[in-house]
């Protein structure tokens, strides 16, 4: 099995990240260490307890060796913007297979804006012209709304891409509509208008929605099957893309940069894993309705200094914790799984 760890993240990790690393090691191991499930099924159990009333989602895979741990693993959980990472993904398969450049200019129009997060929406009409190349580093890395919307309706729309990982034999993630639909929906909000491009515009506009009917709304956000994966699913989106089975190698080494370079979530993943530990993550995240989160996530694949590389995938819906809270539930569950792969 050809795995990141002897691809693209020894080129996109700093020389300090595996300075541990004697200069003679192979660069993969014969085998490695069995995940010790049944402590790690204890902790992340506490875990989940202490998150009540949350619903935690949880999987962890050896990339190596396949063998996989998960908690909640036929859960639905609302994926927000860690559904640009399979975006990014198919927008590079599509590269591959010549039907898309990544110097191919978009003119971006009033009605190619979305909501917020979207620098790119913001600078509309200041700047209009992007490559694809940085609309993919905008969604990738900067989680950037517009620019996401942009390259989905590119490559097909939002049935194209889950037709396309079901064709990559990825069942249970479901892409359904833009975040110019999600977003406004989720907070019971009208269809989305141009001027909600901002924060500042986004903002009134949903304050102007009584609390009630937010908290409603979110709510029945959550309880919707569309947009959402399983931690098996992710599990399974995260080993095909290690294999090179979504992606061609260049293409994977692209996305693993991209995902490394993103400054969100760093109290999830990345706050619970030594700083010698390289990390490739998409976190996602919700609006707050009444103090209830409807999503706080995060997913990726780590590497450790001796080079062996994990799959991980880290879902929280139903959160009545503050920000700092739930970031600390998912950095707590990076903790153990750390602990359970020695």
């Amino acid at each position: 099995m050809a795995t990141l760890h002897r691809r693209a993240v020894l080129a996109a990790v700093p020389a300090a990240a595996l300075a541990a690393c004697e200069p003679g090691m192979p660069t993969t191991a014969s085998s490695t260490p069995r995940i010790a499930v049944k402590p790690l099924d204890r902790a992340v159990t506490a875990i989940a307890r202490k998150a009540a009333p949350a619903t935690l989602g949880m999987g962890l895979m050896n990339l190596e060796s396949g063998q996989s741990f998960l908690f909640n693993s036929d859960h639905r959980f609302p994926l927000q913007s860690v559904f640009k990472l399979p975006l990014g993904a198919a927008v590079l398969a599509e590269v591959d297979a010549g039907r898309l450049s990544l110097d191919e200019p978009f003119d971006l129009q009033e009605k190619d804006l979305s909501a917020p997060l979207s620098p790119v929406g913001a600078a509309w009409p200041a700047r209009k012209v992007y490559t694809a190349r940085e609309l993919l580093e905008a969604a990738v890395s900067g989680s950037d709304n517009t620019a996401a919307d942009v390259l989905l309706k590119r490559i097909g729309g939002p049935g194209a891409l889950t037709a396309w990982l079901v064709q990559k034999h990825v069942a249970d993630l479901r892409v359904d509509r833009y975040e110019r639909e999600i977003q406004p929906t989720s907070c019971g909000m009208a269809s989305f208008r141009p001027a909600w491009r901002t924060p500042e515009g986004f903002g009134a506009a949903h304050d102007a929605v009584p609390p009630a009917a937010r908290l409603t709304a979110l709510r029945a956000y959550m309880a919707d099957p569309r947009d959402t994966a399983t931690p098996q699913a992710m599990l399974q989106f995260l080993q095909a893309l290690d294999r090179e089975e979504l992606i061609s190698p260049a293409s994977t080494q692209l996305l693993t940069r991209l995902m490394a370079a993103t400054p969100r979530g760093n109290g999830r993943l990345r706050a619970g894993l030594p700083k010698d530990v390289f990390l490739a993550h998409r976190p996602g995240t919700s609006t707050v309705e009444g103090g209830l989160s409807a999503a706080t996530n995060d997913v990726g694949i780590f590497t450790l200094p001796d080079r062996r590389s994990y799959a991980i995938a880290v879902f929280l819906t139903g959160s009545t914790l503050d920000d700092a809270g739930r970031d600390a539930v998912i950095a707590q569950v990076a903790r153990v799984a750390l602990d359970a792969v020695g």
